[in-house]
């Protein structure tokens, strides 16, 4: 039997983080966090679309940040990231248009998948790709 130097505490459930605790001083943290999101998806795909950016013209808030891609086939869009997941708003760089009322996509993958052709076709070779590779290393 191991000996221990202290006896575990025990922890109230209710210990009201979500509240009234001093966790509430990193929301202004969320700024930067929905920027960094989109830089993350459009590191993401880049690869797989003409051209990719976080747009520096439209405002990044707490709760949004838009992206402008462009696909293989050179289609242009404008799309807002938010909690909610990725939708476009726009059919050229930096242009938003209210009227849109476009599906929100969970991941940008299945969002793109469902604009570019090119986009899938890209994306699925890379993935093969990268199944061969992880095949013969597995084989070495």
């Amino acid at each position: 039997r191991m000996e221990t130097d202290c006896n575990p505490v025990e922890l109230p459930n209710n210990m009201g983080f979500e509240e009234d605790s001093d966790y509430r001083d990193f929301e202004g943290t969320d700024v930067k966090d929905m920027r960094l999101e989109a830089e993350a998806v459009v590191n993401d795909v880049l690869f797989a679309v003409s051209n990719m950016f976080v747009s520096k013209t439209l405002p990044c808030a707490e709760d949004v940040a838009y992206i402008n891609v462009e696909t293989r086939e050179r289609n242009r869009y404008c799309l807002e990231l938010t909690e909610a997941g990725l939708r476009v708003v726009g059919y050229d760089f930096d242009q938003t248009d209210d009227r849109l009322q476009t599906p929100y996509h969970e991941t940008v993958y299945s969002l793109l998948d469902s604009l570019s052709p090119a986009y899938r076709e890209v994306f699925g070779n890379a993935l093969l790709q990268r199944l061969e590779a992880l095949k013969k290393e597995s084989q070495s």
